[in-house]
């Protein structure tokens, strides 16, 4: 990622930047292609069990809640919101609200991770809904489980683009780090309303 920033400023000042999507770009394109059909492999398997099941959720499921997922969502679809508003910034450049922008993202999406993991710890200890808990069991935390790994592994990609922004490494030109751990974090925000409205809304 730095590498990409630092091969963009090697080129020539006053001349064009080459045209077309840049390679770091292109590359993250590919990476989340790549875990759109991952994620569409874990969608395709809940709904093949669900339609060749008699009823759903299988008895004695304890009911999720809407409501404090509903909670999660809104966190999420926030962080996501205010990640935009850090690319816009930069592409001002303006690097005092990038970093704003991205520390409010940042907190936002731990925010997140942790209110997830207190509702696997309710789940667990309060209802007795666990991993080995059968088949819908599995499916909950396979796929929100994957789903926080990304929220994780995106929360730590943008810590350090926070920390390169702070340094003043971003500019209105140079900035293609910040535009790949938004298309990142957009999509781990589409994954979750995809989740959310599966698993929560969806009967």
């Amino acid at each position: 990622m730095a590498a990409s920033d630092t091969a963009l400023r090697d080129h020539a000042p006053g001349q064009p930047r080459p045209g077309g999507i840049s390679s770091s770009l292109l590359g993250m394109v590919l990476f989340i292609a790549s875990e759109v059909m991952f994620f569409g492999g874990l969608f395709g398997a809940y709904f093949t069990i669900r339609a060749a099941a008699t009823t759903w959720p299988p008895q004695g499921t304890p009911e999720l809640s809407a409501p404090y997922a509903a909670i999660l969502t809104t966190v999420l679809v926030s962080s996501s919101g205010f990640m935009q508003l850090a690319v816009n910034a930069i592409r001002r450049g303006d690097q005092r609200w990038l970093v704003r922008w991205l520390t409010v993202t940042l907190t936002l999406g731990v925010i997140f991770l942790g209110m997830q993991g207190y509702d696997y710890f309710s789940l667990a200890n309060h209802e007795g809904f666990r991993l080995s808990s059968g088949v819908f069991g599995s499916l909950f935390y396979t796929m929100t489980g994957f789903h926080g790994a990304h929220v994780f592994g995106g929360a730590a990609f943008i810590s350090i683009v926070l920390l390169r922004a702070r340094s003043g490494q971003f500019t209105a030109r140079y900035h293609d780090t910040v535009e790949m751990a938004s298309y990142y974090w957009h999509f781990v925000d589409v994954v979750w309303i995809g989740l959310f409205s599966t698993l929560y809304l969806l009967k």
